[in-house]
């Protein structure tokens, strides 16, 4: 069900995009279906990102809850239930764009693995309309124009590190580029405190007896966490093909560019756009409005002053 319902339909995307580019090209198909993928995601991601955007925002009254529970811990998170519902945020609302993102991953990744192992598979593996596509025929004829690099230059079938332990260069860069974009993309989603706590001095003072506070612990782990997942994506992508490591690089790459847009609006400008997309804000209206008001008053003034 898996290969029929997700693999062969991820696939042949792929191979859709491949067969009607010019130049046929793979590594340019992977990057133009990576940012066709991130758009069709954009409803989600607008959702993840307003929750990111707000739990920003209360930072400074989770300190006063703290300060107000007075050690109290039910209390506390008591208090931070009744603020998240306040507010309409959801702590788990970052999960469900990681939870579709990968699927799609292991489905391409199962898709290159087949073309790896037999190239014949782009055609076989291909729903029968694409097969009959001008390109597709001309590749099953010879399967030796399949073009399996990123502009000529990285064989996108090699991963950064072979069984024989030799770097492939050219791959391991975008191994370790893709490692640092997923850096700055969680560093960009995570509230910034000055004050807040290393994870290693929270644990240490817990182990001398000292009670843990929930919250601090929370962002220390969300905080380590941005180190985490680009050391994991390294240690994953590194031994496989250079093609999942480019889909990683470019999906980090334009989700950079969607938080950096979503993140420097108003909340206010955030949440018209995501509930009515058509809808004119309301201030603007007004403003226009009492614009027209206020210049129309002024001509009459006018024209009243000439008379006299």
């Amino acid at each position: 069900m898996f290969t029929t319902l997700i693999v062969q339909p991820i696939f042949n995307i792929l191979v859709l995009i491949y067969a009607v580019i010019p130049g046929h090209n793979f590594g340019i198909s992977i990057i133009l279906f990576t940012i066709l993928i991130r758009l069709m995601l954009w409803p989600l991601v607008k959702k993840q990102l307003h929750q990111a955007k707000a739990m920003r925002k209360v930072q400074p009254e989770l300190k006063k809850i703290k300060a107000a529970a007075k050690g109290d811990k039910q209390k506390e998170s008591q208090m931070l239930m009744e603020l998240y519902k306040e507010k309409g945020i959801n702590p788990l609302g970052s999960i469900g764009i990681l939870l579709i993102q990968l699927p799609i991953f292991l489905a391409l990744y199962s898709g290159i693995r087949k073309i790896i192992t037999d190239p014949h598979q782009i055609i076989t593996f291909a729903y029968p309309t694409l097969q009959h596509l001008p390109w597709m025929k001309e590749l099953a004829n010879n399967i030796h124009l399949f073009d399996e690099t990123l502009f000529g230059v990285v064989n996108l079938t090699k991963s950064a590190i072979g069984n024989g332990n030799a770097i492939y260069w050219p791959a391991m860069i975008i191994v370790l580029a893709s490692a640092i974009v997923q850096f700055y993309q969680s560093k960009q989603l995570m509230p910034t405190d000055k004050n807040a706590r290393k994870l290693r001095q929270i644990l240490k003072e817990a182990s001398s007896g000292q009670a843990a506070d929930t919250s601090e612990v929370n962002a220390a782990v969300g905080k380590s966490t941005r180190y985490l997942l680009p050391v994991m994506i390294f240690l994953f992508t590194v031994s496989v093909a250079s093609a999942l490591s480019l889909y990683w690089l470019t999906s980090g790459i334009v989700a950079f560019i969607q938080q950096s847009i979503i993140l420097g609006r108003d909340e206010e400008e955030l949440e018209e756009i995501a509930n009515e997309p058509n809808k004119v804000i309301e201030g603007e209206v007004i403003s226009k409005t009492t614009t027209k008001k206020i210049t129309k008053k002024t001509k009459t003034a006018k024209t009243k002053k000439r008379r006299k």
